[in-house]
């Protein structure tokens, strides 16, 4: 069901290439793929490795998100592993569904370096005294912020860097590839700047470009924002139409993805865009939330964000546009392959965070009572 508060006819941007793994999730198809048996997360597919190939491997970050589920497929690989963090959060957690002997292995082998990766001084005295092979910078947002590490291991054997499909120039002819003209004004101006500056070093580096991330953990209110409004038994804002494209992928696939180039000579110099095999609509993604965690078919509304002064408050948590990239380099280089699908991994994400109770952000309908206080409601 769907409605759409009163608003002026909206051009939405031209689609030129309108790839076959295009689905908006509505019906009975949906319906179908909820009744399977849900995936347990395995190190399927992941980086064999044998005791002789184990690596000193440094984590920038590591604690929240990405690196909670990268570092436990590094040490079951036989890496030793160590994080650099500030030591604000806990340096591990055990997970829900984590055996008590899983976690003890994991927790007891893995180590923390504390310190702030802005105070470059202390990174290459501290770097320098380790000799780390590897690194994987999860949460790096600068080139300035990189270069201490590089200068600190002269004999580094690879740099792993965390960047964002969010780099790419907006464009007609989707979906976005490695090869794409990337904008030098985005947001993620930083993690150009921080490839660029691996490139000039001559350094082994790879890059993983993720579209949007979801998962158990996730900061970033991706399918949170929907969960808290399927909870409430509340009417789904979308902006425009609701037809916009874009594209989710799994935490667990896009770790298995960075182990998947370490050591790897394939991945030597490479960019890699990684994200869930189908694409899917606002409209769908709604709709794919409410299926994966058992929730009614939601009533979305649409309205026109010109209409609307939200001030500094974000009315729904994904650029308002087509947005998706091909993930076919990464299959075909690295032989990876996404084991979730998008409604097995809602249903991951929920059934091991949100519908357990937990979640980081609490829910913050103000926006939502604006777009829904307009008087003139139309059905759609």
């Amino acid at each position: 069901m769907a409605r759409l508060v009163a608003m002026q006819q909206q051009t939405q941007p031209s689609l030129s290439l309108l790839p076959s793994s295009l689905s908006d999730f509505n019906g009975t198809r949906l319906h179908s793929q909820v009744q399977c048996k849900r995936r347990v997360w395995q190190t399927k597919g992941a980086l064999q490795v044998s005791a002789s190939s184990s690596k000193n491997i440094l984590i920038m970050g590591g604690t929240r998100f990405i690196g909670v589920f990268l570092s436990r497929l590094l040490v079951k690989e036989g890496h030793q592993v160590t994080l650099f963090t500030r030591g604000k959060a806990p340096i591990t957690q055990q997970l829900p569904r984590e055996s008590d002997q899983d976690y003890a292995d994991f927790s007891s082998k893995v180590l923390h370096l504390k310190g702030d990766r802005k105070d470059f001084e202390f990174v290459k005295t501290s770097l320098a005294a380790k000799g780390f092979d590897v690194v994987y910078d999860i949460n790096g947002r600068e080139a300035v912020e990189v270069e201490p590490i590089l200068d600190a291991l002269p004999k580094l054997e690879q740099f792993i860097y965390c960047s964002s499909a969010g780099v790419y120039l907006k464009s007609d002819l989707l979906p976005h590839s490695e090869k794409d003209a990337v904008d030098p004004k985005s947001r993620h101006k930083g993690k150009l700047e921080t490839e660029s500056l691996l490139e000039s070093k001559g350094v082994n580096w790879t890059s993983i470009r993720p579209v949007y991330i979801y998962g158990p953990l996730n900061y970033n209110p991706v399918e949170e924002w929907f969960f808290h409004r399927l909870k409430a038994g509340r009417p789904i804002p979308i902006p425009n139409s609701g037809i916009q494209i874009t594209q989710l992928g799994h935490v667990k696939d896009l770790a298995k993805a960075f182990v998947e180039v370490l050591g790897n000579d394939k991945a030597s110099q490479q960019v890699f865009n990684i994200s869930g095999e189908k694409y899917v609509t606002f409209d769908g993604l709604a709709r794919a939330c409410a299926k994966a965690a058992g929730f009614p078919e939601p009533d979305i509304v649409h309205y026109n964000p010109k209409e609307f002064d939200f001030g500094k408050k974000k009315a729904f948590p994904f650029r308002d546009q087509h947005f998706f990239a091909s993930i076919d380099k990464a299959r075909h280089v690295l032989g990876w392959e996404p084991e979730f699908d998008l409604v097995e991994g809602l249903a991951d994400s929920y059934n091991l965070d949100f519908g357990r109770g937990t979640y980081r952000k609490e829910a913050d309908f103000s926006t939502d009572d604006l777009i829904l206080g307009k008087s003139l409601v139309l059905q759609a």
